[in-house]
């Protein structure tokens, strides 16, 4: 097994850090409230645009009402008036409460299209993340961060494709598996050792571990788009000037990456790229 003690030293560093800047005064992510990825901050967006919409509509409802019924039955006087504030503080109270993102249960996690399994997964995380030690919640803000890059790569991708499998079972059911099992641990029996460590240690292992194995799937579903961007590159260079400059240099440089097949090209454009 690898040693990862000097791993485990920078995330604790990490924590130690978080927690003075905490006390300091913390600090601001734009635009997310707090959210760990841009997944969960746009769904917590989309819920108070909708919420701040139907107060909108109640009030701006009840005051033409209002009006209405001063205008036909006669003017609403002292308790007209006071009946439609009331009438506006409850539906701003009702609308202000119901709508809010709620977090989501760890069998929905898995569900729905990719950036709705992302943007559940953080939400999921961000709800369990108070009650982790300090290097654990440096992890899973790093989490967040790389559920954004892997919810990016996945889009497209069909849903009988072996990584989309991969991918919900790595983050509907390894993830939130592992910090289940810490939270049904007693609170003070988690700083006790067993077996050689304590359970925040192994918590904070595993989630590196699987930090690492989201990192490891990201960079493999970009590869075919890397390897696209690299071909697409060198056939450009080849067609748009670049010919003289790579036989300066003693040919075209050996990337790793197969050229295209010019053969395709028609000849009235290859005999221009001959002159």
């Amino acid at each position: 097994m690898p040693d990862t003690t000097a791993e485990s030293d920078r995330i604790l560093r990490e924590a130690k850090r978080s927690l003075v800047t905490q006390r300091d005064g913390g600090t601001h992510r734009p635009a997310s409230r707090g959210s760990i990825g841009k997944a969960s901050a746009e769904l917590k967006l989309k819920s108070l645009l909708k919420r701040v919409r139907n107060i909108a509509l109640a009030v701006v409802a009840i005051w033409i009402g209002a009006g209405i019924f001063s205008a036909v039955i006669g003017p609403l006087l002292f308790w007209g008036f006071m009946a439609t504030l009331l009438a506006t503080v409850i539906a701003v109270g009702v609308f202000a409460v119901s709508g809010k993102v709620k977090v989501p249960r760890r069998e929905e996690l898995k569900q729905g299209n990719p950036h709705q399994m992302v943007a559940r997964t953080e939400l999921w995380l961000e709800a369990q993340r108070p009650a982790l030690p300090p290097p654990a919640q440096v992890l899973v803000d790093r989490l967040g961060v790389q559920l954004d890059a892997l919810g990016l790569q996945l889009k497209g991708l069909g849903e009988n494709e072996p990584a989309m499998a991969e991918v919900r079972e790595l983050v509907g059911e390894y993830i939130p598996e592992t910090i289940d099992n810490y939270r049904k641990i007693p609170a003070h029996l988690r700083q006790e050792d067993y077996a050689g460590k304590t359970a925040d240690q192994r918590l904070v292992e595993s989630l590196n571990k699987l930090s690492g194995e989201v990192d490891r799937v990201t960079r493999r579903l970009a590869e075919g788009a890397l390897d696209d961007l690299a071909i697409r590159s060198r056939y450009l260079e080849y067609r748009y000037g670049g010919a003289e400059a790579l036989e300066d240099a003693g040919g075209m440089p050996d990337t790793g990456v197969p050229l295209p097949d010019f053969s395709a090209i028609p000849a009235k454009q290859a005999k221009e790229q001959e002159r």
